[in-house]
């Protein structure tokens, strides 16, 4: 049995096509992209795994996708990662919301799923002059049938990202995605791969991945795999900004059943009693509460400064390095207890 390759396509940039009101995610792309590919040198064209593609459902601007749609993605890779003949999976999605789906892939699939999963995109549409789609989409098939490659990752700009510590980092530059508080998986820059092997897989264990199980365990949330729920918290992201009324705050809270903070610095708040009081209620009431700093670079250290000691009184769970779409989609899954 011949195994290959199961690239999934949800929508993106990298689909689209040119429409009288702009760019409209477009069909047929199992067709486009063996076209594309056909551009590659031909070593490079030879290494690549035999590959299958599979729309799932109508494509979409991923400005568009819900975490309900990542949840009928995760079912849809655990059904296909059981199949023998697949060896890795590769999932095309739209940049906007790229990094909310890989942290969310990552949290409900764990290490649990037995082929790897690398999701990208494309900054311009796969026929465009100067795409980046098929570059990316070639580094994405490479890692996935990587024989060391594990988990969820984000191919993008000819490097390999941790897919639940990647950010979307500009909007036009082909790089596309950093990962501020974890190091590259790989790296295999465009004007390097035709005199160059694929690099080696950096598999360390970054910084991020234990305070995830630190916020796993103070959230009570199941280890993966994690059950598909039939509904979600309510999430509410609120960011601090200079003069933030505390009723502002209370009344994003009273719509939530979780919220990530984004508060400044390692952990600090403005001295405003009655903001502390709100969040105090909030942690009372049962609504679950993750501070994380609005500096990309590091972590929080809540307590450090007097600042911050609101935080810790009330019990609001310290993020430490996470990102705000890994907080975020965490907080989603403590609604699937131990």
């Amino acid at each position: 049995m011949t195994r290959r390759l199961l690239i999934l396509y949800t929508g993106g940039t990298l689909g689209m096509v040119p429409s009288p009101d702009g760019l409209v995610p477009g069909h047929q792309l199992d067709e486009r992209l063996r076209t594309q590919l056909t551009h590659l040198p031909h070593p490079r064209r030879s290494a690549l795994p035999e590959w299958h593609l599979e729309a799932i459902g109508t494509p979409i601007d991923s400005s568009s996708a819900t975490p309900n749609d990542w949840l009928r993605l995760v079912t849809q890779i655990r059904d296909h990662a059981h199949d023998n003949d697949v060896t890795g999976i590769v999932v095309l999605h739209g940049t906007d919301t790229m990094a909310w789906c890989s942290a969310m892939l990552s949290v409900w699939l764990g290490d649990t799923c037995r082929c790897p999963v690398v999701v990208t995109g494309a900054q311009l549409p796969l026929e465009a002059d100067g795409s980046d789609a098929a570059h990316n989409i070639e580094l994405a098939m490479r890692y996935a049938a990587h024989p060391e490659a594990q988990g969820v990752m984000l191919a993008f700009g000819g490097r390999l990202l941790q897919g639940d510590a990647a950010r979307k980092w500009y909007t036009e530059d082909h790089q596309g995605f950093e990962t501020p508080n974890a190091p590259l998986l790989a790296c295999w820059p465009i004007n390097q791969r035709d005199d160059h092997p694929l690099p080696a897989l950096h598999l360390l264990q970054p910084p991020n991945s234990d305070a995830r199980r630190r916020v796993m365990k103070a959230l009570h949330i199941a280890a993966a795999p994690l059950a598909v729920p039939e509904t979600l918290p309510r999430l509410a992201r609120i960011v601090l900004w200079p003069g933030i009324a505390a009723t502002q705050v209370s009344a994003q809270l009273a719509l939530a059943d979780v919220a990530v903070l984004e508060v400044w610095g390692s952990g600090n708040l403005p001295d405003d009693t009655d903001l502390h009081q709100v969040l105090e209620r909030a942690a009372r009431q049962g609504k679950r509460l993750i501070a994380i700093s609005q500096c990309p670079h590091g972590s929080t250290h809540i307590g450090v400064y007097a600042a911050g000691k609101a935080l810790k009184d009330a019990g609001i769970i310290e993020g430490e390095t996470l990102t705000p779409e890994l907080a975020s989609v965490l907080l989603l899954a403590s609604s699937v207890q131990k």
